[in-house]
């Protein structure tokens, strides 16, 4: 702690003259300074694991035409290092290509790497395997965390650095983030977590790589790490960088909200986006982040709990990487606006004034060179007429308008002038004819069945380590005969339980994204008068992402009894011997794999059905064209698909809207994912749905710019 304290003092010292080195990329109290000039830099959230490497030069090519400077990114940890030191950074994994891919475009890279990113990812990007080190507590000052999270963030850095990617060695990042939105649970660590956020900023200071570090909502990021703002509204509510030797960021300006199962999409408009940033820049703003600017798919089992599987489908570019209008387009328009005039706002003296009572102006002077200007207005309903400089003008309702000379109007944040697009979807080809489907039902265990015992009721997660969803619980029961009408009661954690009497499905209940504790299920069932088992499937959509004490969350079921009539309660939750196995028969047999097709034995498919825990398969042709692809899966229920063995996410068609709609009923197969004919489909399909009106489409967006899509390398 001395030492560290030692270090800080040592560097403001250094930085008393206001500008800070770090190679190529420095910053002083007003931007980012690169090769020696200061920068207004627009950004935009591109995941590479959330498109395929085939789609990252469109999406940056696409970015890039939109005025996009900057292309941010998370590390997922979990995907890189699945085990302790066994490390993949291939296919979609391969963040040094989705680098160099973006380096080619002539763009930066801000490096998110965490480790920790929330991002709507299962376990905020922790791999599982950290739950299990001896006394780990994560995100605080504990040395066991503390030990692989540097030597992950090293492993990364250290890539960086041999593949000279770092905007100090002459690449593209010339930004770094360490952490993420720590000081949301600070208070939860208490003394554990102030020493944590000086020990994550020495450590990542201490890598060297020659470009500034940032902590977003992190009001005390430690010297010379510098603080940054998440949000909606920054221009508002940022209290700005922590000294005055450091610039204004904003790491992620949310084009929208990441969706729920059950929940709706959330749209913010062009309008809204436009004038929280140009508001931004006007209050000394110099950097800029789209969270997200492509937002794509949650492929596999990505996603975090009850998120579903397209992301940020309302960003400037949709799920598949079609431009989203007018969004895409008025956000151009800024940034050109911005653009056209950003030496005199990055070098000119600001000052604002009241225009009345809710309008401003905010302006920037250079003495004997330029003036620029923003004039706000705050009324939410009306034009507003002001005078400014002479001159009068008319602000139309809840706006800021753009003037590079101080004289005339150039862009309005009210104002769109692109045209918008709807998307179009095209069936290609239908999946109607039973006799091209074949079948298989998922074995149901029974309690003798299982290898795994306990006498109490076992966490979910702990037990399955997270290599599946899915967890049955088992027991065998014999009732007296005084037991009628039963009712098997039982409450979890988890976040569906589907039960099983006697291999018979008895019912389900599911809880939500915003349902405090466990969530009850109550279903009748049938007893024999000898000895009946039970079988009840706990299942996980996605792991929590956030959070305090993530180490410590538990998952799975709390209670189990069996209630009769004559109010008799059998109470199986403790002290009574129960079955465990983890995941189901066909996961284990990876019968999603063409190669493993045969581990079972399929069936016909005479029609729908409605036969839980069934797995469905089919081969089909690849829609001729470009155009992306989708499965539109709304005659379905709750699963997950697979193409050609690749999983193209979980679906939970049942899980409705308030208004009576699911959640997402199309799902992108990535083009890369696809041969021209033969390609195998696989739905596990687990509460009974209709695989025969599913279809295979193709989609467009209307008015499209197509010239955007294609890439060109910058001359």
């Amino acid at each position: 702690m001395g030492w560290w304290l030692s270090w800080v003092v040592l560097t403001v010292a250094v930085i008393r003259d206001i500008v800070v080195r770090g190679g190529d990329v420095t910053y002083d109290g007003r931007s980012l300074i690169i090769d020696g000039q200061r920068k207004i830099l627009f950004s935009g959230s591109i995941h590479y694991p959330r498109s395929t490497p085939e789609m990252w030069p469109s999406l940056v090519a696409k970015a890039r035409e939109g005025g996009v400077d900057v292309i941010q990114t998370y590390v997922f940890w979990n995907l890189h290092e699945p085990r302790p030191g066994e490390y993949d950074f291939s296919g979609r994994n391969d963040l040094v290509r989705f680098i160099k891919e973006i380096q080619a475009q002539g763009l930066y890279v801000c490096l998110r790497i965490g480790p920790f990113i929330e991002s709507e990812w299962t376990y905020g990007g922790f791999p599982f395997w950290l739950h299990d080190v001896p006394d780990i507590v994560y995100r605080s000052d504990n040395e066991p965390f503390k030990f692989y999270m540097q030597n992950f963030t090293t492993k990364i850095v250290n890539m960086m650095k041999s593949e000279g990617l770092y905007a100090s060695q002459g690449g593209p990042i010339i930004l770094s983030q360490i952490e993420n939105e720590y000081q949301n649970v600070e208070a939860a660590f208490r003394d554990k977590g102030p020493p944590y956020v000086i020990w994550a900023a020495k450590m990542a200071v201490e890598l060297q790589t020659g470009v500034p570090w940032v902590m977003c909502k992190q009001t005390d990021a430690p010297d010379p790490v510098i603080n940054t703002c998440n949000g909606m509204r920054c221009g508002e509510t940022f209290g700005g960088p922590n000294s005055p030797t450091k610039p204004s960021l904003w790491t992620e300006n949310w084009t929208s909200f990441y969706q729920v199962y059950g929940g709706e999409p959330y749209i913010r408009s062009a309008e809204d986006i436009a004038f929280h940033v140009t508001l931004f820049i006007a209050k000394n703003g110099s950097y800029i982040n789209y969270y997200m600017f492509h937002g794509g798919t949650n492929f596999g089992r990505t996603a975090s709990a009850y998120v579903i599987t397209s992301y940020y489908d309302q960003a400037p570019l949709d799920e598949y990487g079609l431009i989203r209008q007018p969004k895409w387009g008025h956000l151009k328009e800024l940034h050109a606006a911005i653009k056209s005039c950003s030496s005199t706002i990055l070098e000119g003296v600001q000052s604002n004034f009241s225009l009345g009572q809710l309008q401003q102006a905010y302006i920037f002077e250079e003495e004997g060179a330029g003036c620029a200007a923003f004039l706000v207005n705050n009324d939410q309903k009306n034009n507003a007429t002001v005078e400014f400089r002479n001159i009068t003008f008319e602000l139309l309702p809840k706006s800021i308008s753009v003037l590079p000379d101080c004289e005339n109007i150039i862009f309005n944040t009210a104002k769109v002038n692109a045209k918008g697009n709807e998307i179009t979807r095209t069936s290609s080809q239908l999946f109607d004819d039973a006799d091209r489907w074949e079948a298989y039902t998922d074995v149901i265990p029974n309690f003798a069945d299982t290898n795994l015992k306990s006498d109490t009721l076992l966490e979910h997660m702990n037990t399955t380590k997270d290599k599946s969803d899915y967890l049955w619980y088992t027991f065998s029961f014999l009732p007296n005969s005084s037991c009628t009408e039963p009712i098997l009661h039982v409450e979890s954690l988890a976040h569906v339980a589907s039960a099983f009497v006697n291999n018979k499905y008895a019912g389900s209940a599911h809880g939500s994204k915003d349902a405090k504790g466990p969530f009850t299920m109550e279903a009748p069932i049938v007893l024999n008068d000898q000895m009946n088992t039970i079988s009840i499937l706990s299942t996980m959509v996605g792991l929590q992402d956030s959070g305090a004490f993530l180490e410590r969350r538990y998952a799975g079921l709390t209670r189990v009894e069996i209630r009769c009539a004559q109010q008799e309660i059998y109470n199986f939750t403790n002290n009574y011997e129960w079955g465990y196995q983890a995941g189901l028969s066909g996961e284990s047999l990876n019968i999603y794999m063409r190669e493993h097709l045969d581990n079972i034995e399929w069936s016909e498919v005479v029609s729908a059905t409605d036969q839980p825990l069934s797995w469905f398969k089919i081969e089909f042709d690849a829609p001729t064209g470009n155009d992306p692809v989708v499965l539109n899966l709304s005659t379905m229920g709750k699963g997950e698909a697979w193409v050609n063995g690749q999983s193209i996410g979980r679906y939970w068609l049942s899980f409705l809207t308030s208004k009576g709609q699911p959640s997402q009923t199309l799902y992108h197969i990535p083009r890369a994912f696809l041969n021209s004919s033969g390609n195998l489909l696989v739905l596990l399909e687990e509460s009974g749905g209709d695989p025969l009106h599913i279809s295979l489409d193709t989609v467009s967006r209307t008015g499209l710019q197509e010239h955007a899509s294609r890439y060109h390398p910058p001359q």
